[in-house]
């Protein structure tokens, strides 16, 4: 998405390691913000991003921890702020899946999906908001998916988790709308990740037939939508559930 310049914007990026949300963390310092690349187990992955970021010419750094733990979100944010003085983006992206049907699935394969997803959501926007509140700006982009507006079989415990996220989104950002400050969740479809690429040919063709644009989502599909409800041209948005499937949910 060219034009966009985030140039002295600050970020931090949950769950940054892989996925959506390296490519996110990449996209962002593209942009011109400076990024903190936040992960839990996968640091060597974790500085791979760091040094694709720097390497380009951008800036970046490595923020350990499990956000789903108070004391490790709460030391994200602090890290981030004593890092370059400031943050004015939280990117909530963090997320696991333990997927099994309702009935085989056990109270630990709900709670861990739960605290990841949802309440390591929570516990960033809990020590971030302050920040942003004081500056009467800044941006919070949630991560959902289209399985928490649609439900999934086998994802009882995702599902409601991402659907959470939604509610989270809405609720906070009715709470600090009069201060500048947007909170936005993102609902990605079937995007070309680790789960998809597990899934046989057979399992993708039925899945692309649902899709109208015919095709699987990019993880910069995902990115150009977190630059853009960074950018200045987004500052009338907030609350909103801005969904990347290429139609399958339409």
């Amino acid at each position: 998405m060219s034009g966009i310049d985030l140039s002295g914007k600050i970020a931090l990026v949950t769950g940054a390691s892989r996925g959506i949300g390296a490519v996110v963390a990449c996209r962002l310092a593209e942009a011109g913000a400076k990024v903190g690349v936040n992960y839990h187990a996968s640091a060597d992955a974790a500085k791979m991003v760091v040094s694709s970021i720097t390497d380009s010419g951008g800036e970046a750094f490595l923020v350990g921890g499990d956000v789903s733990q108070e004391e490790a979100a709460e030391s994200a944010i602090k890290q981030t702020v004593e890092h370059w003085g400031n943050i004015d983006i939280l990117v909530n992206n963090a997320g696991i899946n333990k997927d099994r049907l309702l009935m085989r699935m056990t109270p630990d394969d709900f709670d861990s999906v739960m605290d990841v997803n949802l309440r390591g959501a929570f516990l960033c926007c809990k020590y971030v908001i302050p920040h942003l509140i004081k500056q009467r700006s800044g941006r919070v982009i949630n991560m959902s998916s289209v399985v928490g507006l649609s439900g999934n079989p086998g994802q009882a415990n995702y599902a409601a988790a991402k659907a959470g996220l939604i509610g989270l989104t809405k609720a906070v950002a009715r709470e600090v709308a009069s201060r500048n400050v947007t909170v936005n969740a993102l609902a990605p479809g079937y995007i070309t990740t680790g789960m998809v690429d597990e899934l046989t040919e057979d399992t993708q063709a039925k899945i692309l037939a649902n899709i109208p644009m015919g095709r699987f989502g990019t993880p910069e599909d995902v990115a150009e939508s977190v630059v853009f409800l960074c950018s200045d041209g987004a500052s009338y948005i907030t609350g909103q559930v801005l969904t990347i499937d290429g139609g399958m949910i339409a």
